[in-house]
């Protein structure tokens, strides 16, 4: 039998191994300052660029993409060479996906405090960033799947089987969601909009969460755990059961994310119902992890490693089975846009991902490096100041959720609402973050003794940058398939493998979207409900801009402690027009989406400029450089023409005066702020701002009154605004 001798390549695994270390230290930095932000509203100095809503997204990138994308790559890039027992496909490519995924990541960097954002959850980057995350993510796919095709070794362990669905799905994840088109190098307009724009998203919110976060995390587990313990893992059977109803059935969760909003009810409860199921897969993985630690529970107590690995694991099934309470609609009704849902996601965050990234690096670096770890002292310290950091992060901010949730919903023995200002839910839970931020600052503190661990590890030792290895060339030939092992002739066809998981990924979207696009009745149409004016669509692009969809929501939910608080519930139908929609995921100021016409222009500039003045208490940010710079209005015909090629029915012809109706929308808005004893130009940001908001969900009281006034036209905006 011939031997191949060849070298795995440890230099990409070192590169994107410092890259998890840097970003993950960053993205907890921004993390803490977002966390101080909520306690100390000024803690940004009034820096626009440090404001909590545009860093809010800088934290959530940073976090997913540079922290745990970095470290998803780094334990792919070493566990597949081993597990094909081949070199990775290409060397250009590997050094180009980790070089393109940094420029990926210093962009986001960059944009974001910029304001340069889309606005979706976990998808807030420009289309030209887009981009760039499409070439990168083709040369990683191109990469993986090349590798396993030139393999030395028949059998396609299970983690390989993960890699390839984190490949895939992503790809069309990102492809899909990230429709639209563009008006400037850092503008664009979702090619979606109003519901089901929302429903695309959390199609893609909720799996990135499962394809990103989790299914590449999965094979890691199931590589690193058995190597870390020295046990094989618990039973294939399993594996095969764990992996094929994962992917089939987290594919359909999406829609939980939108119960008793404008989506329809079907594809909500289609949501709820597969996210339910979703409970056996996943335990069925979590006790697949741990089983394989039978006979090794000796070493957890001493080795810091599998601590980390097994905690993670741990966290895992505490997610997956919170993750579909959740989704139960009596559950969501509680829990949807408080804090419980923000500690979930921390917990799934900092315990699988941030854990399980920690093991994985104290188990590799010093084999990399061909030495021994530095100090396994340090290491045991770093594990239970990280542990009690997050248990001093997630359980203040599950009190107040269920605080937040409880206090909304309170009715007094008259049949009042019992807690009518909104504020007064915020002040109840100021203790309970600031909490989160000793416990967020406990996460961090355990990150960097883990640096400063990993980084004498290094210098002890001497990077194995080529690492020998030999392996038999293995004849691939697939053969027939023998009695009760059909699924290992399966594995020993990667091509038909990947394709039978994109069906099994594509099946869940294609059933809850297309419906949603090709039935009129989904989303029906209101007659009254027009397209914003320019000065109102320049406003709305301001709001993006500033992040306030990450503490505002524009959804009435069809309760009656909402519709007592807001006004009339939402409808699907005044969503028309929105790209991308702003239905928000938490509630950190109150629902705007009946905002338009409740209070006067002035009261909307003072609390832009100081929410204490209008708001004693409140903890959202100052806004005054909205009142010192000028509106910028140079790409306002592109945006009329980008956004009538997506359906909006602006007319032929409306971009040559529509900066003209802009200007005399806002000089009626000027106009009235001075009569308030407010002198500012009408050319300002704020000007727009206060336009928007007085606009928000006044088409439907349109409908309502249409019989005693008449229908207020674009134009007849224009030519004074709302007041």
């Amino acid at each position: 039998m011939t031997i191949d001798q060849f070298n795995y390549d440890n230099r990409t695994v070192r590169d994107f191994s410092i890259a998890t270390v840097v970003w993950g230290v960053v993205g907890m930095l921004v993390g803490l300052l977002a966390a101080i932000e909520l306690v100390l509203p000024g803690a940004s100095g009034e820096i626009p660029q440090l404001s909590f809503g545009r860093i809010r997204p800088l934290h959530t990138n940073a976090v997913i993409f540079a922290f745990v994308g970095n470290g998803m790559f780094m334990g792919i890039y070493y566990s597949l060479q081993r597990l094909c027992k081949a070199r990775m496909f290409s060397d250009a490519l590997s050094r180009f996906n980790f070089w393109g995924w940094q420029l990926v990541i210093v962009l986001a960097a960059i944009s974001l405090p910029m304001g340069w954002t889309t606005s979706k959850e976990y998808a807030e980057l420009e289309w030209p960033i887009d981009l760039l995350i499409t070439v990168v993510w083709v040369a990683f796919t191109v990469n993986l799947i090349g590798t396993v095709l030139k393999r030395r070794e028949r059998h396609m362990y299970v983690a390989i089987w993960f890699y390839i669905a984190t490949a895939v799905t992503v790809a069309v994840l990102h492809l899909v969601n990230s429709y639209g088109l563009p008006v400037s190098l850092m503008k664009s307009y979702s090619g979606f909009a109003g519901v089901q724009d929302a429903l695309v998203q959390w199609w893609y919110g909720h799996n990135a969460v499962a394809f990103f976060l989790t299914t590449p995390y999965l094979g890691l587990m199931y590589y690193f755990l058995p190597k870390a313990a020295n046990r094989p893992v618990f039973s294939y059977r399993l594996s095969i059961i764990h992996f094929w109803a994962l992917i089939f059935l987290y594919i359909w969760a999406g829609p939980h994310h939108l119960h008793y909003t404008a989506l329809p009810d079907w594809a909500q409860s289609l949501g709820m119902v597969f996210s339910l199921m979703l409970i056996a897969p996943s335990w069925g993985g979590m006790l697949n992890g741990l089983l394989t630690l039978r006979g090794a529970w000796d070493r957890v107590r001493t080795d810091p490693v599998l601590k980390f690995l097994v905690v993670a694991v741990t966290f895992y099934g505490m997610a997956t089975l919170e993750g579909p309470m959740m989704s139960i609609k009596s559950v969501n009704a509680l829990s949807h846009y408080t804090d419980w849902t923000i500690a979930h996601v921390h917990g799934g965050a900092l315990g699988w991902n941030g854990f399980l990234t920690f093991g994985v690096l104290y188990w590799l670096v010093p084999k990399l490096y061909g030495t021994k770890l530095h100090s396994i002292k340090m290491a045991t310290q770093h594990f239970w100041i990280g542990l009690i950091g997050i248990l001093f992060y997630v359980v203040p901010l599950y009190w107040a959720g269920v605080t937040q949730g409880l206090m909304w919903k309170q009715f007094d023995e008259r049949g009042f609402l019992a807690y009518p200002n909104f504020l007064e839910t915020v002040r109840e839970i100021l203790p309970m973050y600031g909490l989160r931020a000793v416990g967020g600052s406990l996460y961090l503190l355990g990150a960097v003794l883990m640096v400063v661990n990993l980084y004498k590890t290094a210098k002890a030792g001497q990077l194995v940058a080529e690492e020998p290895a030999s392996a038999p060339a293995v004849s691939l030939d697939p053969g027939q398939p023998a009695a009760g092992q059909r699924h290992r002739w399966l594995e020993r066809k990667p091509v038909l493998f990947t394709s039978l998981t994109v069906v099994a990924i594509l099946i869940g979207g294609i059933v809850e979207i297309v419906p949603t696009f090709l039935i009129e009745s989904n989303v029906p149409t209101l007659a009254s409900v027009k397209p914003y004016t320019p000065l109102e669509l320049e406003g709305r692009d301001l709001y993006i801009r500033e992040g306030c969809v990450g503490c505002h929501s524009q959804m009435v939910r069809p309760f009656r402690s909402e519709t007592e608080r807001y006004g009339e519930y939402s409808k699907a139908g005044e969503f028309v027009y929105d790209r991308p929609f702003l239905w928000g995921s938490k509630r950190t100021g109150p629902d705007l989406h009946r905002q338009g016409g409740k209070y006067p222009d002035a009261w909307h500039y003072n609390h832009m400029i100081d929410p204490q003045i209008t708001s004693p208490g409140s903890i959202m940010p100052a806004y005054p450089w909205l009142a010192e710079n000028t509106l910028d209005i140079s790409t306002l015909e592109k945006k009329i023409s980008t956004l009538r090629r997506l359906g909006v029915p602006y007319e032929e012809g409306f971009e040559a005066r529509a900066s003209h109706e802009l200007q005399a929308q806002a000089e009626g808005i000027a106009e009235g702020l001075r009569a308030a004893k407010i002198e500012v130009a009408a050319d300002r940001e704020i000007i727009a701002i206060i336009a928007y908001l007085q606009r928000l969900g006044t088409d439907i009281r349109a409908t309502e009154q249409v019989s005693e006034a008449p229908e207020v036209t674009p134009e007849a905006r224009a030519k004074g605004g709302l007041q």
